[in-house]
């Protein structure tokens, strides 16, 4: 079948091959995880070609620097809520200038300005799923246009939200194969792959930041804090909607 005319159920039975190809990848070794991902890029790469796409939200650098000496020339995209931290936009622009992914800026419909004159002000802290829904959730809608697979950076132990994410895996809210290549890694695994391979980390990781978000709405964490308290903090919601 060509990639054109690609229907659902053809998506869906790719998703199962690829799935069974990749396999879960909780290998024993770190090295079994690392060839795992690369395997699950790879694949995805040649089966979806420019079909394909990664989310990077610049706070999965090691996603994106894996993207790029794996399968280099990938499209990246980054969606510029416009509360992001400097250290991110700057994250993003120097992962632009390597050159290794075609990275790519989405914009919500609104300013925060027309959000703002449109919802109140300060909308992340009386209604943060709105917010999200309108700075994220649909600008990723129109990321994904025309897409066939898309990759995150989400791994099972970032949240128990994530536990069951598989390497190669179906999307069915959007009917699309969805990537997860760093599914079984661990954070001990994350922090190897960057000092080994001298990851350009966003600056922020040095100051307490273990999972980065928009500003408003993300802290640092204390040693021996669940990685994602920073996320909303002292509030019940633990996802953005991206991946619900």
């Amino acid at each position: 079948m060509s990639a054109a005319t690609r229907s659902v159920t053809d998506l869906r039975e790719l998703a199962h091959e690829g799935a069974a190809l990749v396999g879960d990848g909780d290998g024993p070794a770190y090295e079994d995880r690392v060839e795992a991902a690369r395997v699950a890029l790879r694949w995805a790469r040649l089966i979806f070609g420019d079909r394909l796409s990664v989310a990077s939200s610049m706070g999965d650098e090691v996603l994106v620097h894996l993207v790029g000496r794996t399968v280099p020339g990938t499209d990246v995209f980054f969606i510029d809520t416009g509360y992001h931290f400097a250290e991110t936009l700057g994250t993003r622009d120097a992962y632009a200038a390597t050159g290794e992914v075609r990275l790519r800026t989405v914009l919500p419909l609104l300013t925060i300005a027309e959000q703002a004159e449109r919802h109140g002000d300060r909308l992340f802290e009386r209604d943060p799923d709105a917010c999200c829904a309108i700075r994220k959730v649909e600008p990723l809608e129109r990321a994904l246009g025309g897409l066939q697979a898309w990759v995150t950076g989400m791994r099972r132990e970032d949240a128990p939200t994530r536990t069951d994410i598989a390497l190669v895996g179906w999307d069915a809210r959007r009917d699309l194969v969805k990537l997860n290549p760093l599914a079984a890694w661990t954070a001990a695994d994350v922090d190897r792959y960057t000092r080994e391979e001298s990851v350009m980390e966003n600056p922020l990781r040095l100051d307490g930041y273990a999972s980065i978000g928009c500003e408003p709405c993300t802290r640092p964490v204390a040693e021996g804090e669940d990685p994602r308290a920073g996320r909303w903090s002292g509030r019940a919601k633990t996802e953005c909607g991206l991946h619900q």
